[in-house]
């Protein structure tokens, strides 16, 4: 793997405003530090510190270059980046120096390619990890670890353990965890359960209509056909009949 380069300079950390002053005039400060190195407050241009951060997956080792002595020459990679929470613009950066003849840990994103047996037969492809862990020398951290999913089928899992890994590079695990897996095709239940509340309201085939009386039956009280004579209306006509009598004895 390649180096890329990166000019940056020393900077003071006093005044306190220094920092806002040096971010205004488009440069971005940051840290250099390492096992043996000790703590140093640096400076590097904003768009070249951008174009590191974006091409850190390809190429993570940075070679330092600078006027000092003490920083050309040294090679780092970014171990921290701070970002601005609206704008995103880069506030500080980490640099963590690096031996190339030393081994170190890195995360390292996982890449998975080709398509799941699983996943034709109607199942869902399921990542557990984005990356891993590996031990490396830093010339030869991977861009990426590439897992085939091709053989999985519904409910296999790809472990760890299982990942080929290129060269020297060895991951780093306590335990045997999956990293992908295949879920079974997820079951709408609530159609299901529309559909049977649909079925148990429907009406029986030759059933009266709801509110409607049921064949035979007598009609409700008040209703205009076959209803029982009103009291009020009953009672007067017997009265009209009491009367006439009364008036031809009269007429006598």
């Amino acid at each position: 793997m390649d180096t890329v380069e990166m000019a940056c300079e020393k900077r003071e950390t006093r005044p306190k405003g220094s920092v806002n002053a040096l971010r205004r005039a488009g440069r971005v400060p940051a840290i250099l530090y390492g096992p043996q190195t000790q703590p140093t407050a640096l400076a590097v241009a904003g768009a070249e510190l951008k174009a590191r951060v974006a091409s850190a997956a390809r190429s993570p080792v940075i070679r330092l270059k600078s006027g000092s002595s003490e920083l050309d020459g040294k090679h780092v990679v970014l171990k921290d980046i701070q970002r601005a929470a609206i704008s995103g613009d880069i506030l500080h950066a980490d640099l963590y120096e690096v031996d190339l003849k030393r081994p170190l840990r890195v995360a390292v994103p996982l890449k998975f390619v080709g398509r799941a047996v699983g996943v034709t037969d109607g199942g869902i492809l399921q990542p557990l990890v984005r990356q891993v862990t590996v031990e490396c020398l830093p010339l030869e951290i991977p861009e990426s670890v590439e897992v085939d999913v091709t053989a999985l089928g519904i409910h296999d899992v790809v472990h760890i353990s299982s990942l080929t890994f290129a060269g020297n590079i060895k991951p780093i695990f306590d335990s045997d965890y999956g990293v992908v897996s295949v879920l079974p095709p997820t079951v709408a239940e609530a159609p299901v359960a529309a559909v049977a509340a649909a079925v148990e309201g429907a009406p029986v085939e030759g059933a009266p209509a709801e509110g409607a009386p049921a064949a035979g039956a007598a009609p409700a009280e008040g209703g205009k056909e076959g209803a029982a004579p009103d009291a009020a209306a009953a009672g007067k006509k017997p009265e009209a009949a009491a009367k006439k009598p009364e008036a031809a004895a009269k007429k006598t």
